[in-house]
């Protein structure tokens, strides 16, 4: 039986790469039609948040775009479809996985294709499949959407649009659209900015002291400053209202009573991890999350998690960091 990969994003590629140059034998199933992860669908101008020397995967290096700052989605998109192919890993489109169950001698893979006998299953599904929109009182009658929704500022042109939330996401979508359409920010607790000079380059070193029980990087601050990011603090536009109470027909309202009318509300309220294939296995507790060792669950040792989050790995839910995660995973299944 061979490895089973789900997932050739961003951390599936990362762990296809290693898995090859150990010698082992695998596959990696993809519910996509097209290369490129969960990056194919963000909106074609988000940045990453380090420039591309810092923001690759092993084996690699992202090209420096033609502006030579930091990486598009669809630079992203590109990289990533060159490098599936450049290390011709063995990818199997368009088969979604439905289920992961246990077997005497390994892990079945459930797929719409059909059943896979795996000896260690990697998940690395990601987050995108599974957008968070909190719940929050009342009925709004205009267009709601979810930043997994948002491909740019052209249909929101004149408009009054309400963003939702204190992340890098919320921060690059308001310095867009407010150059197009009336907006206003509404965060929990006031946006940070990190410093100008953090970036993809220290997030890693950050993430990686904070799971040691140092500083992270909420510590700094929340939001890379992005050249869109800086440009729109530069504009005044990065200031934030509290949070609303409530949801009305025409718009939201505060806890004072103050209101605001709106035509769209975009929620940049963050991902949860896309795990219902795992359920069979017994393994998520209250918080949703499945306890690791590392990589390797808890409940079941011929499981893998990578690319979710610090919880899997510090900073695998980035390119930088998916590499480095995997790397550490492939040498203790090569062992």
């Amino acid at each position: 039986m061979s490895i089973v990969v789900i997932g050739a994003g961003q951390a599936g590629l990362a762990a296809g790469y290693y898995l090859r140059r150990a010698g082992l034998d695998f596959t990696i199933l993809d519910a996509q039609d097209q290369p490129g992860g969960a990056w194919q669908h963000a909106w074609p101008s988000l940045r990453l948040f380090s420039p591309a020397q810092y923001s690759s995967l092993p084996g690699r290096m992202m090209p420096i775009p033609a502006d030579g700052g930091y990486p598009t989605a669809t630079d992203t998109v590109a990289y990533l479809t060159d490098y599936e192919r450049r290390y011709d890993l063995p990818v199997i489109r368009s088969t979604t996985v439905h289920a992961v169950r246990r077997a005497p001698d390994g892990l079945v893979v459930e797929t719409d294709t059909g059943t896979r006998q795996a000896s260690t299953v990697i998940s690395a599904t990601g987050t995108w499949r599974r957008p968070f929109i909190p719940h929050y009182p009342g009925t709004f009658a205009g267009r709601q959407l979810h930043a997994a929704d948002y491909r740019g500022p052209e249909p929101y042109a004149g408009q009054r649009v309400v963003i939702v939330g204190g992340g890098n996401s919320a921060a690059q979508i308001l310095a867009e659209l407010s150059l197009v359409a009336t907006t206003t920010w509404v965060t929990l607790r006031p946006p940070r900015l990190l410093p100008d000079d953090v970036d993809g380059r220290a997030l890693f070193a950050l993430a990686a002291r904070r799971t040691q029980g140092g500083a992270g990087i909420s510590d700094l601050g929340d939001i890379v400053a992005v050249p869109p990011v800086r440009e729109a603090r530069d504009r005044g536009v990065l200031k934030a209202e509290p949070m609303f109470a409530r949801l009305t027909p025409t718009g939201v309202t505060w806890k004072d009573g103050s209101t605001l009318e709106c035509d769209t509300i975009i929620w940049c309220t963050g991902f949860r991890p896309a795990l219902s294939h795992l359920a069979p296995l017994k393994l998520r507790t209250r918080d949703g999350l499945i306890p690791t060792d590392g990589t390797r669950a808890l409940g079941e040792p011929r499981l893998h998690l990578l690319g979710y989050g610090d919880w899997t790995g510090p900073a695998s839910a980035t390119l930088i960091g998916a590499g480095r995660t995997a790397r550490d995973m492939v040498k203790q299944l090569a062992n």
